[in-house]
């Protein structure tokens, strides 16, 4: 399930404030104070349009392994689509696309 607070700020823009960590126990209130009444179906279904930046991030070699692979591929004459660097970020990319 998605982080519940980022999807309640998402669907509910009058939210500035959230506590609780689970359905049963969230509370939300507006800038006033006031209680804000969640809607439960549409924060439950929905997704974070940034997820796929999350898990890229994740599993993006580390930032010594790239410059390495970077390196060898211009030692070697290769910093094209077809070099090794281009080919693991590439695989991490098609893995988690933008959707």
């Amino acid at each position: 399930m998605a982080d519940l607070h980022k999807a309640i700020r998402a669907i509910h823009n009058t939210a500035i404030y959230i506590r609780g960590e689970t359905k049963e126990n969230i509370i939300a209130k507006d800038i006033d104070g006031n209680e804000v009444n969640i809607n439960w179906t549409n924060v439950e279904a929905w997704t974070d349009p940034n997820e796929y930046q999350y898990k890229r991030a994740a599993e993006y070699p580390q930032l010594a392994e790239q410059f390495d692979l970077l390196y060898k591929d211009i030692v070697a004459g290769t910093v094209t689509t077809n070099g090794d660097f281009a080919k693991a970020i590439k695989a991490v990319k098609d893995k988690h696309s933008k959707g």
